[in-house]
Parts: structure tokens; C-alpha cells; sequence
């Protein structure tokens, strides 16, 4: 008779099992190791690291979006990269790795049988990249294409941060410039990776494993790293200054529309109190475009979408949006429209941030907006992937991990006084402007 194999888990009843709790443990040389249970055959593994794009100098600019496309690529482990997606491939996973302005993030989501052997990958990508010369030509290639084919969208947005933050680490450019190549080499890419690696800096998390085998994986392949490598000058983060500005991109879009962005200074992740209403107010808002469909849960019922999308049939989208840092973020409304509907635009977001310093929000519409907020926090930690980057993010960010009962108690005591007071203190910041389109002539100044 066939025997069942050791890593297939013997069927227990939900009752008897013990519900999931995020656990962490600090290795000696300060990496911190952090893992919940989901009693599944799948692990979602990998490490975070509190670095990004706003270290880079104008020497080292790029670098970080070229990390991004050389990560699981030739290692010692590996010399050849077609080895590493062989091996992927027959451990039954699949690789990640995500760069933003203040951290980087490598992960497998690999069979629960097999996490020790990509665990063994995602050292190597980490800790003993080789980065040839051919494989940094070739995501200098795939930067240029990826250019070329950028979405006005994300041209808008990456032109909200220059302009907000001019000059400063948080307004220099996230995406390399292809301007920026000709001087990004593997020496380059290599010093600033080393530079920028310590343990203490560092997260090794996961979602479906046991916390003691994640702790042993952790110690046999990162217990090596340094705190700080004392070789290094490592870069300082230095806290940026929002000034408000304009960024005006006159381009040929696919749809022939003009992109417009209006936003506001709000606090950062570490701005206590503020922070829940500001996303509460976001989904209040909520928005789409003139295709959205569905239901509540769609965003139909949000106030951009009844107020904007539709009453004016020349708004094609509305939609609020935050982009937060540590010490400091953004909130505000882009939309879209033909390029001869562009002021009309601009005036109707405007006269949406108006209407939040002056009107209280209806008893209905916070109560919606609240209960949207906890829906969409509670069915995306459903997914394993959302859960290993959330509890890996918390750790990197706060140091410890704010549990769900915590946060829907967060959300559910914010009042429209606090919106109104979010939207107050934004608004008395300078206005940053982004527009992107065919025709941006119509779009008013940031001093109109």
C-alpha cells in the first residue's frame, strides 16, 4: 500500500489548529526574521531591503530600476541564468523583485516541499549576484523599450513626484533615464548593492511555513551579512521637503487624451494619526473611468464616480490617489479627458478638494467609505502574496506588525471631522500639478 510522504500534512480539523500569528525573531547580526502560517502547500519567501531609489546620487542614477531587472539572473550558485529559471521551474516557483523609492524586495512563491532549495536561490540574487557585463547591456535594452512604451500614466506620476519634491531624494526620478545608461556599469551596480546591504536593514519574511524552519533557513543563508559593512559609506537618507510645482509632458498618447494630476502634501507612513483617515478619504473619493463596471465594491458608489464620471460626459476617468514616504506623502485626484475638455477638468477636481475643507461627509458616505477600506484590506490579505509583503513591509517600516482587529478599529474611529481636517491641512500646502497628453496647452499653470 502507498505510503503518504512526509511533507503532504495530515488532515486536521480547522477547529484544532492553531489560528496564524505573525512571529519574528531577530538573528545576531540583526536581520529579522518574520512569518505567518497559512496551512497551505504553497510559501511565498523573500527579503525586503530599507533601500531604494531615493539613495541613488546622479552618478549611481538608475541604479535601482536596473537591480530590479538583474535580480534572479547568474549567481555563483548559478553561473548561467537559464540555469536559475530551469531550477525554478523544476522546484515548481516563480520569482519577484519589486524596487520603489525607499525599498527593494526580492521573492519566490515556490511548492511548501521545496522553499529550502529556492531559499538557496534567493541568497544567491541577494548576497552573490555576478551581474556580467552582457546581462547589464541587456536590461539596458529592455530600460529603453520599456521607455519607449511607458504609459502616459506613469509619466504623470513619476512627474508629480519631481515636481512636488524638486531636487530633493524623493523628486529625483524613480525609472532610469535613458539618459542615465551610459554611465551605469556592473562596478556601479555592484557598489551601490554592497553599500546599501546590511542585516540590520534587512527582512527575511514568509507566508506559509513553519516560524522555526523559516529561523533555520534565515541563519544557514543570511546569518552572514554584516550589520553595516564598515568598508561603505553608506548613503544617508536625507528627509525631503515638499515645495509643490508643475510638471507639463506634451506626447502622442494611443487614445489622443490629456492626463491631468492635481495633489497635496499629507504625512508619510510615521504620521501617526493621520495616516488611516487619509486612506479612508481616498476610498471615499474612489473613482475609475467611463468603462468601470460592477458594483459597491467597484467604486460606482464612491463620490468621484457619481460626482465626476457621471455628470460630465467628457471626463473619461476620476480618480483619487495617495502616494506615501516616511516622512512625508501625497494625496490627490488625476482624471482624463480630450484635450479641449482639459480645463473643465482641472476645475471640477479642483472644486472637489474645495468641497472636502468646507462640507462634512454624509453619515452615508463615511460609513461606506470605512466599511470599503476594511473590505478591501481584509480580502486582499486573503491572497498569500499580499500577506508575505504586508507583514514584510510593517516589519521593515514600524518594527512590529499592527494586527487586523487593531487596524478596523482604526478605521472605524475616523469621523468626517478628521477628513475635513486631512483635507484642510493638504490644501494649505503648495498645489503640485502633472499633465501629460497631446494637447496640454488648455491645462491651466500651477500659478493659474
Amino acid at each position: 500500500m502507498p505510503t503518504k510522504p512526509d511533507h503532504i500534512p495530515p488532515n486536521i480539523q480547522n477547529s484544532k489548529l492553531d489560528v496564524p500569528e505573525t512571529m519574528v525573531t531577530t538573528l545576531s547580526n540583526g536581520l529579522r526574521v518574520v512569518s505567518q502560517e497559512t496551512y497551505g502547500q504553497v510559501t511565498t519567501v523573500g527579503v525586503l531591503a530599507d533601500f531604494g531609489s531615493r539613495l541613488e546620487t546622479n552618478e549611481t542614477r538608475g541604479v535601482n530600476h536596473l537591480l530590479e531587472l538583474l535580480a534572479f539572473q547568474s549567481m555563483h550558485q548559478y553561473p548561467n541564468s537559464a540555469d536559475v529559471v530551469a531550477k525554478m521551474d523544476a522546484l515548481g516557483g516563480t520569482t519577484f523583485a519589486q524596487s520603489s523609492r525607499e525599498q527593494m524586495m526580492y521573492c519566490v512563491d515556490v511548492l511548501r516541499p521545496n522553499v529550502e532549495a529556492s531559499v538557496e536561490i534567493l541568497a544567491g540574487t541577494i548576497l552573490s549576484p555576478i551581474i556580467s557585463y552582457e546581462e547589464v547591456e541587456q536590461v539596458k535594452q529592455v530600460v529603453q523599450f520599456q521607455h519607449m512604451d511607458m504609459p502616459p500614466e506613469l509619466k504623470m506620476g513619476e512627474g508629480l513626484q519631481i515636481a512636488g519634491y524638486k531636487d530633493q531624494q524623493l523628486g529625483m526620478p524613480h525609472l532610469c533615464p535613458p539618459e542615465a545608461l551610459s554611465h551605469l556599469n556592473p562596478s556601479v551596480i555592484q557598489s551601490f548593492r554592497a553599500q546599501n546591504l546590511s542585516a540590520s536593514k534587512m527582512v527575511l519574511a514568509a507566508a506559509g511555513i513553519e516560524h522555526e524552519k523559516l529561523v533555520e533557513l534565515g541563519e544557514r543563508y543570511f546569518s552572514s551579512i554584516p550589520p553595516t559593512d564598515p568598508s561603505f559609506h553608506v548613503m544617508e537618507v536625507k528627509p525631503s521637503i515638499y515645495s509643490g510645482g508643475e510638471f507639463r509632458l506634451e506626447q502622442e498618447t494611443v487614445e489622443g487624451h490629456t492626463k491631468v494630476a492635481l495633489a497635496f502634501e499629507v504625512g508619510g507612513w510615521h504620521s501617526g494619526d493621520l495616516l488611516v483617515p487619509t486612506c479612508v478619504l481616498q476610498i471615499l473619493l474612489g473613482g475609475g473611468n467611463s468603462f468601470s463596471a460592477g458594483g459597491p465594491g467597484k467604486g460606482m458608489y464612491s463620490r468621484l464616480y457619481r460626482e465626476v464620471l457621471n455628470k460630465y460626459y467628457w471626463a473619461e476617468s476620476a480618480e483619487s490617489f495617495t502616494s506615501l514616504h516616511s516622512e512625508t506623502g501625497l494625496f490627490g485626484i488625476s482624471g482624463s479627458s480630450k484635450p479641449e475638455n482639459s480645463r473643465d477638468l482641472t476645475r471640477v477636481i479642483t472644486e472637489h478638494f474645495a468641497k472636502l475643507t468646507t462640507d462634512l461627509v454624509k453619515d452615508e458616505e463615511i460609513d461606506r467609505a470605512r466599511n470599503m477600506l476594511k473590505c478591501n484590506v481584509l480580502s486582499q490579505l486573503e491572497s498569500r502574496l499580499v500577506l508575505f509583503e504586508d507583514i514584510g513591509r510593517q516589519i521593515l517600516t514600524y518594527g512590529k506588525r499592527e494586527s487586523v482587529e487593531e487596524m478596523c478599529k482604526k478605521i472605524d474611529a475616523v469621523t468626517a471631522e478628521d477628513l475635513r481636517e486631512i483635507a484642510r491641512k493638504a490644501v494649505s500646502t503648495p498645489p503640485t500639478i502633472s499633465t501629460v497628453g497631446d494637447d496640454i496647452s488648455k491645462v491651466p499653470t500651477h500659478e493659474e
